[in-house]
């Protein structure tokens, strides 16, 4: 999976709009292969753009889930633990 998007499922508070936009912008840049459209693939890019972020927010809306939301702040702090341990750099 790219780097970039991240698990917007589960979240108190739940994902902003903007987090949901970002992911679908990665994801259409991971799949055309292109981080900036040519002017001939502009209006394709952004209409996959937004189709993936209104996708994303039904499945967010539909989604269940019996287990607690995550914190955002211990979720960042075990990623970066994970990446400390992964680059052998120090966390923090």
């Amino acid at each position: 999976m790219c780097r970039n998007i991240r698990v917007l499922h589960n979240f108190d508070p739940a994902a902003t709009e903007d987090e949901v936009h970002a992911s679908a912008l990665q994801y259409v840049r991971k799949i055309s292969g292109s981080s900036k459209p040519s002017q001939a693939n502009a209006e394709a890019f952004e209409e996959a753009v937004a189709a993936v972020t209104e996708a994303t927010r039904t499945l967010l809306a539909k989604l269940v889930t019996s287990a607690p939301p995550r914190d955002r702040e211990i979720e960042a702090a075990r990623a970066k633990e994970r990446a400390a341990k992964r680059y052998g750099t120090a966390a923090g």
